[in-house]
């Protein structure tokens, strides 16, 4: 599973601690402590929840009480939030007012950063649920985490090509790369495809498309369940957020796959409970 780095916020002034001398003035001991220019220090976390459940009905998100969605999360669909996290904080998930599975925060990064939720089948018999957490290093590319939530027995591989649009011009050949479940890796900026394909590695299974953008993060999950009770799902892919083409500039747009994809970090053991 992918892993939330451990991390804690921090105080400067351990509590209980005088910051004024033994002897001072009652005049200046309070107004040192009521004029203190030192503060706590805070990280922003900007939560991205996805739900690759296959199921007819949306879910939404709670921080404890609060309700973080706003309009309810359907089949691969995601959503981002900016909660104030704290260790031991529980994300519930609920169908209207069911309990879908809960998730609790054992560690925070120390460092802005974005922190990526999956929720997802947990086999292809039972309705139960499970997760997968991973928090983005600060990069100056483009990054990918690549997940399999995927429950059956077939078998498929997502490969990140250029994009069909932009291989067809000035006669350069379309590459393609496989990409690892289970890992992350550093992408130019540009305009790519991800194709799932079968075994065969000619049957395509689905497609997607990624606009990498520098210093942005992304999801690429391949989902859905051949369910032995209920309804089935057909593999599919899930790619989150889905960047703006324009955003990339006219030079940028006409490039292609040129950097070969570097693995940055491998899956690790979530440090999410449910």
């Amino acid at each position: 599973m992918l892993r939330f780095i451990s991390v804690f916020l921090v105080s400067w002034f351990a509590e209980g601690t005088s910051i004024i001398a033994a002897g001072a003035s009652k005049h200046l001991r309070q107004k040192s402590l009521g004029a203190s220019f030192i503060s706590t220090l805070e990280f922003k976390h900007e939560l991205r929840v996805c739900n690759a459940y296959p199921y007819t009905y949306p879910m939404d998100v709670y921080l404890g009480k609060e309700k973080l969605t706003e309009t309810a999360l359907s089949y691969k669909v995601c959503g981002t939030f900016h909660p104030t996290l704290k260790v031991g904080d529980k994300l519930d998930f609920k169908i209207s007012d069911t309990s879908a599975g809960s998730f609790t925060v054992q560690d925070l990064p120390q460092n802005d950063a974005v922190l990526m939720l999956v929720i997802f089948r947990h086999d292809t018999r039972s309705t139960a649920v499970s997760f997968e957490s991973h928090v983005f290093a600060n990069l100056l590319n483009a990054q990918v985490a690549v997940l399999d939530t995927y429950r059956g027995n077939a078998q498929a591989t997502p490969r990140i090509e250029d994009a069909q649009k932009h291989s067809d011009k000035e006669g350069h050949v379309q590459r393609s790369e496989e990409l690892r479940y289970n890992s992350v890796v550093a992408l130019n900026q540009g305009v790519y495809d991800v194709v799932l394909h079968a075994l065969d590695g000619e049957t395509v299974k689905a497609k997607h498309q990624l606009v990498a953008l520098n210093r942005e993060s992304y999801l690429v999950v391949r989902c859905g369940v051949e369910a032995e009770e209920g309804q089935a799902f057909p593999q599919d892919l899930l790619v989150y957020p889905q960047s703006d083409p324009a955003q990339l500039g006219s030079a940028t747009r006409s490039s292609l796959f040129a950097a070969v994809l570097v693995t940055v970090l491998s899956v690790a053991a979530s440090v999410f409970e449910a």
